[in-house]
This record gives C-alpha cells, sequence and structure tokens, in this order.
C-alpha cells in the first residue's frame, strides 16, 4: 500500500510537508489513517495488563495519535490561509470525529483508573520536573474535562463539544466570505483624494487582478485601514467603515445566532463541569485564576486609561471642528483615523507615506532576523529547496550559534481570498522528543497580511505594520527557542494569559534607536532613516495611547461579559454587546453596528474568556522590557535570561514561577502606564 503523502515528508533532516504534492483529495483518507491508528495506539494503553506506570499509561498516551498530530498539523493551518469550500467540508466532516476520539480518552473509565492508579503515588515515582508536569497536567485534564461526571453528563457534555467545534468553524467561515465578499469600488480619480501613492496603487492592482476597471478597496487590513486613515470623502469613509462594522450582523454570513448558540452551549459544558460561568472554568488554569482577577485587573486599567481616551477623542474633535470651521461637528468612528492621522502629522511630522519607504518588507524580515541574532545568536537561511503550499511562501533554516538545528521558519505575508484576516503564529510540528528517543525541531510559521508589491513598487510596510510583524516574530521565537521532551508542554503551549508576553515584548523594539538605526534605509536612495526622523517616531509612539488602550480593553471586558453570564442570553446579541461595551465607549455608537459577530478571536479561535490576555501581557512585558532598557536593549544577559526562563520554558512550570524567576519579583502595573504615558491619574 503507498504511503499517503502527508506521511512522507520532503526531507529526512527536518521532516518538512512535501506541499508541492499534497492535493485536497489526500485530506480525509489522512485524516481516516491516523484516526484509525490513534484508537488501536490508545486502546493499546488502556488493555496495557500490566501495572499501571509513567511509562505505559502517561508517557504511552502522549505519545498517541502521532499520525494525526501531522495530518492536523498541516490540514488545520491550511485552512486558515489556504482555505476552499472543499477543505471547510473536509473540516466539517473530521472536526466531530477529532473530538470524539477525545471524548473516548478523557471518559474511558480504565483509562482514568491507571492515571488516577499513577497520581496517588506520585510522591514515591521519583519523577524529574517534566515528566511530574506531563502527569499533573493529564490527571487534571481527566478531571477538568468531566471524567468524574455520570454517563448522561457525559454524553450531555460530548454532543455540547461536538456542536462547539462545527459552529466554531462556521463563525469563521462566516467571516472571511462576509470580508471577502465587500469591495469599494472608485472610477472617478477625484474620488481618491487624500490617498497616498501607496494606497492607490494597491488599489489599482487589486482591481486589475479582479478584472475591474478603476480602484477597488477592500476589507483586508492593509486596504481598509490605508482608506479610513487618508481618504477625504467622508461618505466613502462611512460607507466602508459600516460595512467592515456590520460583518456578520444579519444576511447570509449572519454569525449573531451562533453567538447565542456559542454562548449557551459553553455555559451550559461549565454548569456540567461544576462551573458557575464560563470564565470560571476557562480561567482555571492561567495566571489570572479566577473571574474577580481579571474583572479588577480591567476595571483598574479602564479607570486609569478612560481619562486619557476622552481627552484623546476631545483632542481630535476639537482639531477636527477647527480645521473645518465647524463646532458643531460630531466626530464619528469613520472620521477618528482620519483626523488623528491629520493631527499626528502636524504634531510629529511623521507619517506613513513618509515612513514606508524605509519599511520594506525584505528589510524589516532582515531586521527581525538580525534582531534574532544579536539577542539569541540565531541565524536564518534562506532555504528555496523546501516546497510552499502557495507561491507567496518562503522558507528559512534556523540554526544557533554553535550551528544546532534548531527550525525551518515559513513566512506567508500577503493577503489573498483564500486567507483569513489579521495576522498570527502557528507551527506545523512543535517541538519535542518523540516515542523513539529522537528530538524533533519545530516547523514554525507566521501568517499576515501585508500589501502586495506591485509594478510600481516593493511592499513597503506601515510602522503599525512593523510592530505586527515584530509581534509575530516574539511569538515565532517562543516555538523556535522551545526545548523540553513533551510538545504538549513545549513552545507556545503555556497559559493563554502568558502567550503574549514573548510577541508583545518584541513590539517595543520599533521604537528603539538602536535597533532601527542598523537596518531602516530608503529603499530607493540606500539613505539611512534620519535620527530626526526616529525621534519624531519615538515623540509619537504614546499619540492616542489613552484611546488605544480603551480600545484593547473593550474587546477584554465585552467578553468577560459574555462569558459571565450565568443564565443563557435569548435577547439581541448586538444589545448584549452595547451593554457590555458602554462605560467604555469614547465615540458615538452607531445603531446596527458591533463587533462580536465577526470576532473570530473568542467565537473561531482560543480567546474566549481570555481576550484580556493582551492587556495582561503587555503589564508583563512593559516591566520586563524595563530590565532590557536598564542593561541595553541588546544585552546579552537579559536575553539569555529571557530565553532560559520564559522562551525555552514552555509549560514546564507555572507562569508566575517562571517570570518570577526572570524579573525577580512580580510585574508591576505601573510599568505599563509609564511606557504608555499614562504614568500618572489625568484628572
Amino acid at each position: 500500500m503507498t504511503q499517503n503523502v502527508i506521511f512522507t515528508p520532503f526531507d529526512k533532516k527536518w521532516g518538512a510537508p512535501a506541499f508541492d504534492k499534497i492535493k485536497e483529495s489526500d485530506y480525509l483518507p489522512a485524516f481516516r489513517e491516523a484516526l484509525s491508528d490513534a484508537y488501536k495506539e490508545v486502546d493499546a494503553v488502556i488493555n496495557n495488563q500490566d501495572t499501571p506506570t509513567f511509562k505505559n499509561t502517561i508517557e504511552a498516551l502522549h505519545y498517541c495519535g502521532n499520525k494525526l498530530d501531522i495530518v492536523s498539523g498541516i490540514f488545520f493551518n491550511l485552512n486558515e490561509c489556504l482555505s476552499s469550500e472543499t477543505m471547510h467540508k473536509i473540516a466539517e466532516e473530521i472536526s466531530p470525529e477529532l473530538t470524539k476520539l477525545s471524548l473516548y480518552i478523557g471518559f474511558n473509565d480504565n483509562l482514568f483508573k491507571k492515571v488516577k492508579f499513577i497520581w496517588r503515588k506520585r510522591g514515591r515515582l521519583n519523577l524529574d520536573i517534566e515528566e511530574f508536569r506531563l502527569l499533573e497536567k493529564t490527571y487534571k485534564g481527566f478531571l477538568e474535562n468531566g471524567a468524574n461526571l455520570p454517563e448522561d453528563k457525559k454524553k450531555e457534555l460530548s454532543k455540547i463539544v461536538e456542536k462547539l467545534s462545527l459552529l466554531s468553524l462556521q463563525f469563521g467561515k462566516n467571516a472571511l466570505d462576509a470580508t471577502n465578499e465587500f469591495i469599494l469600488t472608485i472610477t472617478d480619480e477625484s474620488d481618491l483624494k487624500g490617498l497616498p501613492e501607496f494606497a492607490i496603487e494597491a488599489a489599482a492592482a487589486e482591481a486589475e487582478e479582479r478584472k475591474i476597471k478603476g480602484w477597488v478597496f477592500t476589507l483586508q487590513a492593509p486596504s481598509l485601514n490605508a482608506f479610513l486613515k487618508y481618504s477625504e470623502r467622508r461618505d466613502l469613509r462611512e460607507r466602508i467603515w459600516r460595512a467592515s462594522s456590520t460583518k456578520c450582523v444579519s444576511g447570509k454570513f449572519d454569525n449573531t445566532k451562533i453567538i447565542k448558540e456559542v454562548l449557551s452551549l459553553r455555559l451550559r459544558s461549565a454548569n456540567i463541569l461544576g462551573y458557575k460561568t464560563y470564565a470560571a472554568y476557562a480561567l482555571r488554569n492561567r495566571m489570572a485564576k479566577n473571574t474577580r482577577n481579571v474583572n479588577s485587573f480591567l476595571s483598574r486599567l479602564l479607570e486609569r486609561s478612560l481619562p486619557y481616551g476622552k481627552r484623546d477623542v476631545k483632542r481630535i474633535e476639537d482639531y477636527a471642528r477647527k480645521s473645518l470651521k465647524d463646532s458643531q461637528f460630531t466626530l464619528m468612528p469613520w472620521d477618528f483615523a482620519y483626523w488623528a492621522e491629520k493631527l499626528r502629522v502636524k504634531k510629529y511630522n511623521v507619517d506613513d507615506s513618509l515612513l514606508k519607504p524605509y519599511f520594506k518588507l525584505e528589510s524589516v524580515q532582515k531586521a527581525l532576523f538580525l534582531l534574532a541574532e544579536k539577542l539569541y545568536g540565531l541565524k536564518f537561511i534562506e532555504a528555496q529547496q523546501f516546497p510552499v503550499y502557495h507561491r507567496d511562501v518562503k522558507v528559512y533554516e534556523v540554526f544557533d550559534a554553535k550551528g544546532k538545528e534548531m527550525a525551518l521558519f515559513y513566512a506567508d505575508y500577503y493577503p489573498r481570498a483564500s486567507k483569513s484576516g489579521g495576522a498570527w503564529m502557528t507551527s506545523f510540528r512543535e517541538q519535542g522528543v518523540n516515542a523513539s528517543g529522537k528530538e524533533e525541531r519545530p516547523l514554525v510559521s507566521i501568517v499576515c497580511n501585508f500589501t502586495k508589491p506591485t509594478t510600481e513598487s516593493p511592499s513597503l510596510l506601515t510602522f503599525g505594520e512593523v510592530t505586527t510583524v515584530l509581534h509575530e516574530f516574539g511569538h515565532a521565537l517562543n516555538g523556535i527557542l522551545a526545548e523540553g521532551r513533551y510538545s504538549s508542554l513545549t513552545g507556545t503551549n503555556v497559559a493563554r494569559d502568558f502567550v503574549e508576553l514573548p510577541s508583545q515584548i518584541m513590539e517595543n523594539f520599533a521604537t528603539e534607536k538602536e535597533f532601527l538605526k542598523l537596518w531602516a534605509k530608503h529603499y530607493k536612495t540606500g539613505e539611512d532613516i534620519p535620527d530626526e526622523l526616529i525621534d519624531r517616531i519615538i515623540r509619537s509612539r504614546n499619540f492616542n495611547s489613552g484611546y488605544a488602550c480603551v480600545r484593547q480593553l473593550t474587546f477584554g471586558i465585552t467578553d468577560m461579559a459574555l462569558h459571565t453570564l450565568t443564565t443563557s442570553h435569548e435577547g439581541d446579541v448586538l444589545e448584549l454587546e452595547r451593554k457590555a461595551r458602554k462605560k467604555c465607549d469614547i465615540l458615538p455608537q452607531v445603531e446596527g453596528t458591533a463587533f462580536i459577530p465577526s470576532f473570530t478571536h473568542i467565537f473561531a479561535g482560543g480567546y474566549s474568556a481570555g481576550y484580556y490576555s493582551y492587556k495582561w501581557a503587555e503589564v508583563l512585558e512593559a516591566d520586563a522590557f524595563e530590565l532590557f532598557k536598564k542593561k541595553g536593549v541588546f544585552s546579552k544577559e537579559v536575553a539569555e535570561s529571557f530565553r532560559k526562563n520564559i522562551l525555552s520554558r514552555g509549560n514546564i512550570e507555572d507562569a508566575d514561577v517562571l517570570y518570577r524567576r526572570f524579573r525577580g519579583r512580580d510585574p508591576k502595573i505601573n510599568a505599563l502606564m509609564k511606557a504608555q504615558g499614562m504614568g500618572r491619574k489625568l484628572v
């Protein structure tokens, strides 16, 4: 029998997928084969008549499903960045079967008895720290997922989990389809007034690709953000903003019914497991521990930042009124980015058109690699021999300073109709030691949606996009530098409110002169970015920081409100959002618009009852970066400590323990307030 191409890697050294040979028709057979093998492997553990031990039960269970990890790692990642109707149908068909396997393991009484037997003997097993952590996570995982439930509750929970997996897939598909459906076509050149050349070129290229006359703007982030920031046509800004803010609110891509069902099912599952709310269940293993701590944290941050946010909005509205000579002008959501950018340019004489020539994508990527080398001794070497899943993707071999093979790094930067919006890091395979005792280094990928190069110019990034790619590269470093035996405990497999620390700390380098001077050169002239321009970037970094903080808190507070409901919500989903976010609103709210119907982070991702993590991690990274600033931004001492105590440790120890080991104490919230220009309360 011929081996499925998915299980036939391109090479032996890295085990890279043979993307050039994989067809959509290969996935279902691969899943079927992998599921069959996984059941056999699990049954072998269950039916083993020997006395249960760590090795023949806990470790053996960890290694079950290797083939399933391979096909899942490829398929579900590509379903996000190279999706199709066929891929979606495969996901719909296979997701319930994956859930059934998980429940088969989690609800097996004989298997749980073995795990429990080993747990009770843990003090006498002489386990090392990784082995103990795997035992602890395995035992608690059984408990927290319902192993002790009566049979009727197990059956009910099984149906809920299966249903939730399908609803998550449909939510994400609706959000992608709604994003792709809308286009704003401009045929009169005068309607492009205010838009910079880079936005016009990108819109022309989009129109040409779609075989449409004129210029096409979409809801993809580079296009949408540029239009809202620069277009002088207020009516068109409103049109594209409304399209973005009503995605999946109604119509054929309506997600509101899905939201109600998801919230109801999540609540019911939490109740079955003994928790009053879904958030209480979700937070059980996170740094924050419980809803009280999260809500207190969000409230304290809102109290500190809300006056600054209101000041930012008033300052921009006053500037718009003065510029328009209209004292009655009301700043609306589709006006904010436009007038904020004008005020920022006036105050600091810095804008994207001025900065983008210094941020050519290829140069930014080299800067990422240079930073990784200076901090951690890593070297990235482009490897064109490896097959890719799309022509835009590039692959790099990563080595440490001693020449050790660390990872394959895949970079996928440009938007396409088959790709979800936003930016993220993922892995086709995570670091760990396989059942044969051989270490497998990770296959790491970052996916973004940056403006594609045109015939006139290369891909030039905005300053915000430079920050974005630094963020995702931080996640990638967390995966690349992972060390440990058990892949479920390495890399980014950490508490949700800790996983953003490695990414967000990297954003700080975007405003470090010492870093920018190493690589930022004008793509045409080759001239270094001027010191005076860097100084303006640094001075402007906290412009509207109050508004930005409140905006992030709006998402986190709404997320917590949705997931601390104690009864199913039967009313209007939009009203639920309005009530949740009311105390955060600093711009007028527009009837019929909402963000939760396309909030994929919490309804099609892993951030349910966890969006607060971004602000939580900002406190961690601001506090941690203070140490870099004190010792030097390229300090080998601090970088080595960060690598040793944070990046390489994964989930082998609790996050708060790791952070204290790195910093010598708990994090301080004042570090974030100071870093964002909100060090003192604004009266």
